[in-house]
């Protein structure tokens, strides 16, 4: 997903994202079920996009490596990056081909990015990739979107975005399991009364908590806790579990130790 057009307005139309909170808890969850033998500082951020939960757990003491696969959404990255003079390493890689220079501590994917994969197979890459290059006992924390949200709550809905900075017209198509996303976007021009109109095609795909596990079991990772990924997040250490109108799952493994 390469999030050419959407990387402009990313960050204006995402303000109800709380990254902070979001830090926070990835922090409490990785201070609860860390175990690598070493300091646990190496976090690689997977499918950064803009940076802005990379800026956070910067803040937090971790040393951050992000990756997507968008140069767009990498260019609103580094911009934040010279903005705070974090020392985060940014990569242009599809996270389906990861490589990395050595071992990770944590690796965290978050706000239902793999579900932007095309299939099942995708997905499988990817944890097989972060199970390559995770330290033993090292985590892997990642969200996904539930099927319920999908039939449920984005369904065929339609949805509009209006800011100073831009107007945004969100469709969504549901097929099967797949929500098929339109986003026209229309930006004032500067100095006249004219709108310049880009759209972006989104997919995302929800996977039964089943088929996840599977995939995980099958890259070598072990899942030790699934939760809401969404409820209770103004406190962050309270975590609540999973119930039938969880709209997104937070699921932690870890890469077993080498015998």
């Amino acid at each position: 997903m390469s999030y050419t057009n959407f990387a402009e307005f990313y960050d204006n139309l995402t303000k109800n994202v709380n990254y902070t909170k979001r830090a926070e808890r990835l922090h409490y969850l990785i201070q609860k079920y860390i175990q690598t033998d070493t300091d646990g500082t190496l976090l690689l951020d997977l499918a950064c996009g803009s940076g802005s939960l990379s800026e956070e757990l910067a803040k937090l003491g971790y040393d951050v490596i992000g990756v997507d696969n968008s140069p767009a959404m990498l260019n609103q990255a580094m911009q934040k990056k010279f903005a705070s003079n974090l020392q985060i390493q940014y990569l242009c890689q599809d996270m389906r081909e990861l490589d990395m220079f050595g071992t990770i501590d944590i690796t965290v994917c978050m706000l239902d990015s793999l579900n932007h994969l095309d299939s099942l197979e995708d997905i499988q890459k990817v944890f097989q990739k972060v199970s390559l290059f995770a330290q033993p006992k090292g985590l892997f924390i990642f969200d996904m979107n539930t099927l319920y949200k999908h039939h449920e709550i984005l369904n065929n809905q339609v949805f509009l975005y209006d800011t100073e900075e831009v107007f945004c017209v969100w469709e969504n198509h549901l097929n099967h399991n797949t929500v098929e996303m339109q986003l026209t976007f229309f930006e004032s021009e500067k100095n006249n009364n004219c709108y310049y109109r880009s759209d972006e095609f989104i997919k995302e795909t929800a996977y039964p908590v089943q088929d996840i596990k599977i995939a995980l079991q099958h890259a070598g990772l072990e899942l030790i806790a699934q939760y809401d990924a969404d409820a209770g997040l103004t406190t962050p250490e309270v975590l609540l579990p999973v119930s039938e109108h969880t709209e997104r799952i937070l699921f932690v493994a870890r890469k077993p130790e080498i015998l």
